[in-house]
């Protein structure tokens, strides 16, 4: 288990992550604020279950926040390594 883990990803706009109590599969409560190339109309989703406890998401023209307690950790690493070998297995390579 680690305390903190502090990350930044650019993916169509600047993401910073903060994990606090977390293990490779969950995390007690971990965070994340966006600065993002392209803008959007304002929304807030509050979720409860499907993955976490609680999760909400607010999101004003570029900038967003992400609040979740409880929830299986945002492993990126993982999901690109998940998603580069079933890439893989779908292209159908012809002569």
């Amino acid at each position: 288990m680690k305390l903190i883990t502090l990350k930044h990803r650019y993916d169509y706009g600047h993401d910073w992550y903060a994990q606090i109590l977390h293990t490779k599969n969950w995390a007690l409560l971990q965070g994340s604020v966006s600065w993002n190339d392209y803008a959007s109309w304002p929304y807030l989703q509050i979720k409860c279950g499907c993955g976490g406890m609680i999760s909400v998401v607010f999101w004003v023209y570029k900038f967003g926040i992400d609040l979740g307690l409880i929830e299986r950790t945002w492993n990126w690493d993982a999901m690109h390594q998940y998603f580069d070998g079933k890439e893989e297995k779908d292209v159908q390579h012809t002569s």
